[in-house]
C-alpha cells in the first residue's frame, strides 16, 4: 500500500521523530511505500530535520492539508496518517481514508486540559523562554539527552509481552526508586523523552529484541542555581481529585 504521512511542522520534537520512525518501519517491516507531506508555509520548519526526511523518503511540501487530496491518484494513496493532540479539527482528507493517532484524548476535559498547558508554560517561563521561541524550547528539550548534566543515567526496559497493568506496576516501582534515592540524598528526573531514541539506546545497551525501552532517568544532585529546579507545578485542591464516601 501507499501511505501518506503529514507533519504540520518539521521540528526536533516528538511528533516529527515518531512520524519518521513510523514512515521508516511502514516500509521496512510492512513493505509499504511512505510519502511524507509537510506544511511548507510554517516558518518554524527546521531545515536540518527536513533534510533528514528528504534523504530517506519522498517529501512533498504543501500549503495546507487539503492539497494532499490532489496527490491521491498520482501516488495511488490509500491511507493518510496524522498525529495530533486529539482535538476535533479539519486535519483529515475528504477522499483518502485518514488514520488519526490522538496523542491526547479528544476534548480533553478539565482540569486536565488546563493543567497540561499551564505546566509547560510555567516551566518555560521559569527559564525565561518565550512561548514563540521555538529554538530555545527545542534546545531545552535536547538537554534530556545529556541527562541534564547528571553524572549517572539509568535506562529502564520492559518485556514487550507486558500490558497496561504491568506498565502501571513499573511506574509504581520507579516512583519507589526515586523516593529511595531522595532518602539517601540523591535527586532524580524521570525522562520519557528517551523513547524517541529507543533504537539507538537499545543498540548501545545490547538489549534483547523482546525488551522495550520504557524511560530514562537522570540521577545526581540538584543544581540549586538553575531556576528550573525551583519550578513547582500547582497543586490542585483536594476536592478536584478526591471524593470521600461515608458508610
Amino acid at each position: 500500500m501507499n501511505i501518506a504521512f503529514f507533519l504540520g511542522e518539521m521540528n526536533l520534537r516528538g511528533v516529527a521523530n515518531s512520524t519518521y520512525l513510523f514512515s521508516h518501519y511502514n516500509e521496512k517491516i510492512l513493505k509499504n511505500k511512505s510519502y511524507v507531506f509537510f506544511d511548507k508555509t510554517n516558518s518554524r520548519n527546521n531545515k536540518e530535520v527536513l533534510n533528514k526526511f528528504k534523504k530517506r523518503f519522498q517529501v512533498i511540501g504543501i500549503n495546507n492539508l487539503g492539497e494532499i487530496d490532489n496527490y491521491k491518484d498520482q501516488f495511488s494513496l490509500e491511507y493518510l496518517y496524522i498525529q495530533k493532540g486529539g482535538k476535533k479539527d479539519k486535519w483529515e482528507s475528504s477522499i483518502i481514508k485518514t488514520i488519526v493517532h490522538s496523542v491526547y484524548p479528544q476534548k480533553l476535559k478539565e482540569p486536565y486540559r488546563t493543567s497540561r498547558y499551564e505546566m509547560g508554560e510555567l516551566m518555560y517561563s521559569s527559564l525565561g523562554i518565550d512561548r514563540e521561541d521555538k529554538a530555545s524550547r527545542a534546545n531545552q528539550m535536547m538537554k534530556n539527552f545529556d541527562f541534564f548534566g547528571a553524572p549517572v543515567g539509568l535506562f529502564c526496559l520492559i518485556d514487550r509481552q507486558m500490558n497496561q497493568p504491568q506498565w502501571s506496576d513499573l511506574g509504581m516501582f520507579l516512583q519507589s526508586f526515586m523516593l529511595l534515592a531522595q532518602e539517601v540524598g540523591l535527586d532524580t528526573c524521570a525522562q520519557e523523552s528517551w523513547s524517541l531514541k529507543h533504537k539507538m539506546v537499545s543498540t548501545y545497551l545490547g538489549a534483547e529484541e523482546d525488551l522495550m525501552l520504557f524511560c530514562g532517568m537522570a540521577i545526581g544532585y540538584q543544581d540549586h542555581d538553575n531556576p528550573v529546579n525551583h519550578f513547582r507545578t500547582e497543586r490542585r485542591p483536594l476536592s478536584d481529585w478526591a471524593h470521600f464516601v461515608k458508610k
